[in-house]
């Protein structure tokens, strides 16, 4: 039966409208008549069934009130029903008007017209919601289930709610909220409890199972104490709903909650991003990337895709990374004009083959060897990649009338002890020095640790808890910034768009973590507790590690943006800058490690070995 109303649900609900169609008719004038219709009316009875019939089932087939999912409707469905109606009982009493002296039109009864209205509507509407209503019914009467608190009783929370009570297999108990003025309320027929001070003696009571953070921007701070005061009354069991932006419908729905990540723990205050500008700098443009298979290369290129470009150039040496990327945009962004190249940055000719065929307007450059460790014991290659690989690409940026060149830097270049960071900070020279050459204007935007990055401490921890540990620390001290890549993007694409030559940007990131905290509490979100169930060690400073990471010097240049900054840098000699490029290029040649490192600390008096 419930098959064959799936299949046949648009004449079966055409018939039921033609029904209720002329029950209203007949009720209409019974009311009229105080329950017997004269003789007399009886034709007039008939010709308003008529043309009720002939005006009301086009115009809810042209309104598409067939078409309704019925489980769903919303008020915008039922505003489209009241629309409906009220517009086929208009022309059925235009009609009655313009034949009112035409038999059997004549001596119609007006009130007729106006009761016939009202019961359409009703009937109409309660066949459109009497589904949703008995399911909704039934599901409440329904208490078995996961026992769900909601902690937010706003929009996020109220479409949130309806999800949990359309599910089987969940029972919302109730919300929390803050708000003075929403306590004891009803939202769905589930009341606000209380505020978050209460949730500990709420979840006790009620033998809540779990609890949803379903606020559309949550500080950290609430989810750190949310999850503090779940612990304590033993729930380990606490999920978030993400922002609306992070929801490609726009709703929040049950399939949308997510376990909480370390990510919502470390967030910060967002940085605000003039949309507008970035918009004027990226659209319809030229825009290469490379690196564009990495952590910040392939995310950035789903940023900039966003504002559509007239093309995209994403170029990366990674084949399975280029390979996986492209299917991952293709599908994103079908419409706009995708290069995927297989390319290292130190080749020139066939860097200089690439811009010369897609004369590329914008280049974001994020190819590098970042691993510092790994870049102790390969210092050819830091150099190779890191100094050379950025000379090549602005050099030929140059001779291609490239308009500008943003390459992403590090935290790690400022007062450098590691080769890795003394590479980068020398690639900023290098961009300073190519921004004096020529019309292409040179950028460098200095970041932090990204959390969702390739080889990040995040991934290493969830691999060494997912092992049963250790979870292993070089330093009790060590701490670091942190940043999400989504942040990270917008901050070069920011730069791009309000920079004018020669800058190094720097974005404020607030205070930096502990590494050991950082590793507690991703134990605690695992379900287990650190030093007891996971055990945490110490290894050591790795060579070229620092306890601390500064993110810019003492002098800092504000910008429109309050989180946003311009490193205040020393003087550029470029003859000594070329001597030194000349000697290192020839130390690299000969794989002189020794001799790479003392070029690095010439042209890099901070650099400390």
């Amino acid at each position: 039966m419930i098959n064959f109303l799936r299949r046949y649900k648009k004449p079966f609900f055409l018939i039921l409208d033609a029904i209720i169609i002329f029950l209203a008719a007949w009720f209409s004038f019974l009311i009229r008549f105080d329950d017997k219709i004269p003789d007399e009316y009886l034709r007039s009875l008939y010709s308003l069934i008529i043309l009720s019939l002939f005006f009301s089932l086009p115009i809810f087939y042209w309104q598409k009130l067939y078409h309704f999912t019925w489980r769903f409707v919303g008020l915008n469905d039922f505003y489209q029903i009241i629309k409906s109606v009220t517009f086929a009982n208009i022309l059925v009493a235009a009609a009655l008007f313009i034949f009112r002296d035409i038999s059997p039109f004549s001596g119609f009864p007006r009130s007729v017209v106006l009761i016939n209205y009202f019961i359409d509507l009703l009937g109409i509407g309660i066949l459109r919601i009497g589904k949703r209503l008995l399911v909704e019914t039934i599901q409440n009467l329904d208490k078995s289930g996961r026992r769900i608190l909601i902690i937010g009783a706003g929009e996020a929370g109220e479409e949130l709610a309806r999800s949990v009570i359309r599910t089987k297999g969940y029972n919302l108990i109730g919300f929390v909220d803050d708000g003075k003025n929403k306590q004891n309320t009803f939202i769905h027929g589930c009341q606000v409890l209380g505020t978050r001070e209460d949730l500990g003696e709420i979840v006790k009571k009620l033998n809540i199972e779990e609890v949803i953070i379903a606020f559309p921007s949550v500080e950290p701070q609430i989810i750190k104490e949310t999850l503090e005061i779940c612990r304590e009354a033993n729930l380990s069991h606490v999920k978030i709903l993400p922002s609306t932006r992070e929801i490609l419908s726009g709703k929040a729905t049950l399939a949308n909650v997510r376990d909480i990540s370390i990510e919502d723990l470390l967030g910060r205050e967002k940085v605000q991003i003039d949309t507008d500008a970035i918009n004027d700098f990226l659209a319809r443009k030229r825009v290469l990337v490379t690196g564009a298979a990495g952590s910040i290369g392939s995310h950035l290129c789903e940023q900039i895709l966003k504002f559509k470009p007239e093309s995209l150039i994403a170029i990366d040496q990674n084949e399975t990374g280029i390979f996986h990327l492209e299917r991952n945009l293709e599908k994103l962004f079908p419409g706009i004009k995708k290069h995927f190249i297989i390319a290292d940055i130190c080749d020139e000719s066939k860097i200089d083959w690439i811009f010369g065929n897609r004369q590329p307007q914008i280049i974001f450059h994020a190819a590098a060897y970042k691993h510092v460790p790994v870049m102790e014991i390969h210092p050819e290659e830091a150099a190779k990649n890191n100094v050379f690989g950025t000379l090549n690409l602005g050099q030929m940026a140059i001779k291609h009338g490239v308009d500008k060149f943003v390459t992403i830097s590090t935290d790690k270049a400022i007062n450098p002890t590691s080769v890795m960071g003394v590479s980068k900070r020398i690639s900023e020279l290098v961009c300073q020095y190519l921004n004096k050459k020529r019309q292409t204007k040179f950028y460098a935007v200095r970041f932090g640790n990204v959390l969702d990055s390739q080889g990040n401490v995040v991934g290493i921890f969830e691999e060494q808890i997912k092992k049963g540990g250790p979870v292993e620390i070089t330093h009790p001290e060590m701490k670091r910034y942190f940043m999400i890549t989504a942040e990270a993007c917008l901050l070069v694409m920011q730069a791009g768009a309000i920079g004018k030559g020669g800058e190094v940007f720097v974005l404020d990131m607030g205070v930096p973590i502990k590494i050991i905290d950082l590793a507690k509490e991703m134990i605690k979100l695992a379900g287990y507790e650190p030093d007891v169930e996971i055990p945490i060690v110490f290894t050591g400073m790795r060579p070229g590690e620092k306890l601390f990471e500064e993110m810019m010097l003492k002098e800092e240049i504000p910008t429109k943006n309050q989180k946003i900054f311009i490193a205040k840098l020393g003087g550029l000699n470029e003859e000594e800058l070329k001597k030194s490029l000349e000697d290192l290029r020839s130390a690299v040649n000969r794989v002189d490690r020794e001799q790479i490192i003392n070029i690095f600390k010439e042209l890099v008096s901070e650099y400390q070995k």
